[in-house]
């Protein structure tokens, strides 16, 4: 387990949905190690705001353009880097899904059922925001 040296890194990240039909379903992208399933997430650099970094790791990390849908939907923490990384998450509509982009090299994408994206996320928090943001992208 990593040493934890009191620092905190500010990222962003997008969950990024479509509608098919009746039915939501949730973009979730494989992290760099491809063990686990996540959602496109960064660091948020100093100029930009948290909306802006979350459409640019969408883009980067799975290579979807779109419009964030409302404000935050909460935020998550996990460890990494010697501290922890806190999470501020979006809700993003998708518009464009591109066939290449910045980290398809080495980086897979995938659309879930809400159901299924819930089951396979091992973050408890990212669970808890992405059954929030289920909920908001449907009302």
């Amino acid at each position: 387990m990593e040493e934890h040296t009191g620092a905190v890194h500010a990222q962003s990240a997008a969950i990024p949905y479509r509608i098919e039909g009746n039915d939501l379903r949730i973009l979730l992208i494989r992290n760099r190690s491809d063990k686990r399933w996540i959602v496109p997430k960064g660091i948020i650099e100093s100029w930009q705001t948290p909306e802006d970094a979350a459409l640019e790791e969408a883009y980067e990390e799975a290579g979807v353009r779109g419009t964030i849908t409302g404000g935050s939907v909460g935020t998550y923490e996990y460890r990494k880097w010697g501290g922890i990384c806190q999470v501020n998450v979006f809700l993003l509509r998708v518009e464009n899904e591109l066939a290449t982009w910045p980290e398809s090299d080495f980086r897979r994408r995938r659309w879930f059922t809400v159901e299924t994206a819930l089951e396979i996320v091992d973050n408890e928090g990212l669970r808890r925001l992405i059954a929030r943001a289920a909920t908001r992208a449907t009302s």
